[in-house]
This record gives C-alpha cells, sequence and structure tokens, in this order.
C-alpha cells in the first residue's frame, strides 16, 4: 500500500511554493518532510489529505498541480472523507462534550454495537489507559491526550497516515515516548506515513527524509 505524491506545482496565482516534488513511501514507512517556515511542509500534506481548498495564501487560495496515487489508486480528485488517510496534529483535538471513549467511539467504522464498543476497549489497553474511558478528556495528561487522538486516528482504519508536527507542543520526555508510539503503531499496521516536524530529532528513517527549500 505505497502513497505516492507527483507534485508538478503548488502555490497560489501570485506565488508558487513548490516545483516538481516526488514523494514515495512504502506501507509501513514513515517519510519525514522538513524545511523552513513557509516552504510549504502543511500544505503538501494539506494536497495529500484533499483538504488544500481550506488553505490559502493570504487572499489566495492554493492550487494543487499533480497526481496522489494510493495503493495504486489515483485519489487526486476524490474527495477527502473517501480517501482513506488519517491525520494527527500538534494538538490532539479532541472533542470536549464527549468522554475518552465517545470520541474514539466516533472514528469506528459502522458495525455491530458490541464489535464497536470491543474496538475502543482495545485501542484504550494499547494507548495504556484501560479504565479510562468515561473519563472528561480535559481531565488527561498532554501525554494521554496525544495517544488518545493517534488511537482514534487509527480506529477509523486509514490506509495512509499524515502526522502535521503532532509531537511540538509535548515535553521532551513525553516527545521520546509519544513519537516511539507513534511510530510502532505505523509499522504495526503497515501503512505509510507522512511526517512534518522542524525536529531531526523526529526522523523515523534516515532513508526518508525530503528537504524543502525555503520558497521563492
Amino acid at each position: 500500500m505505497t502513497l505516492s505524491v507527483h507534485l508538478h506545482t503548488l502555490g497560489s496565482a501570485q506565488r508558487t511554493l513548490l516545483r516538481y516534488l516526488r514523494l514515495d513511501v512504502p506501507p509501513g514507512r514513515i517519510l519525514t518532510l522538513m524545511g523552513p517556515s513557509g516552504s510549504g511542509k502543511s500544505s503538501v500534506l494539506a494536497s495529500i489529505a484533499g483538504t488544500l481548498g481550506s488553505v490559502a495564501e493570504g487572499a489566495q487560495a492554493l492550487r494543487f498541480e499533480g497526481q496522489i496515487h494510493l495503493d495504486g489508486a489515483d485519489l487526486t480528485h476524490t474527495p477527502t472523507a473517501q480517501r482513506g488517510i488519517g491525520l494527527l496534529f500538534q494538538d490532539p483535538l479532541l472533542f470536549a462534550h464527549l468522554t475518552v471513549a465517545e470520541n474514539l467511539l466516533f472514528a469506528v467504522p459502522p458495525g455491530p454495537r458490541a464489535q464497536r464498543q470491543a474496538s475502543v476497549q482495545q485501542a484504550l489497553a494499547e494507548a495504556d489507559l484501560a479504565g479510562y474511558g468515561e473519563r472528561d478528556p480535559a481531565t488527561l495528561s498532554g501525554g494521554q491526550r496525544a495517544r488518545v487522538a493517534l488511537m482514534r486516528a487509527l480506529l477509523a482504519q486509514p490506509r495512509a497516515l499524515l502526522l502535521d508536527e503532532p509531537f511540538s507542543k509535548l515535553d521532551a520526555a513525553l516527545r521520546d515516548q509519544f513519537r516511539a508510539f507513534v511510530f510502532d503503531h505505523v509499522r504495526a499496521r503497515g501503512i505509510p506515513a507522512v511526517l512534518v516536524t522542524h525536529d531531526a530529532a523526529d526522523i523515523a528513517d534516515p532513508d526518508l527524509v525530503v528537504e524543502l527549500p525555503h520558497a521563492g
């Protein structure tokens, strides 16, 4: 299930952020995308996810020209909800009005209720949060909320995962632990992932690093 991105141009009518970028991410591998602020890293993720329409360069909408393939299927013009791509951001973005378990259940695909509930309990156990299902997300620590956010993304059964600086707001000790937790789960599920970061310590695979130039 390889993720392939062939970018010809990315930018607005007045400014080009990127030209001629190719990313090929094999199953279970994490490609690290680095570069200075404003170089287009998060816009590349938005292009892959199909959410670029919500991103603007000043008053100008950004446009992606190229092709995106996942497991051989062309996703370039596929709606976001049908791409099967998970997202993890700097902030956990948990629903404050739902319990921890309800946050996780929200992502579980439709099916028998007992089976869906079992998936939630398994995810809590994997996150070392068994017994935390009825808790308010606000009562969790930063590291716990981050683990819930990852498990929620994975419960949706994505075919690829995009990681937009998910470690940047954690302190050093939590950052190391959560980074290993994320990478282990990506590899265990055999899905391709793209990680945006400014920190070389976050690099998962030195053979899969792309450094973007400063946008001209």
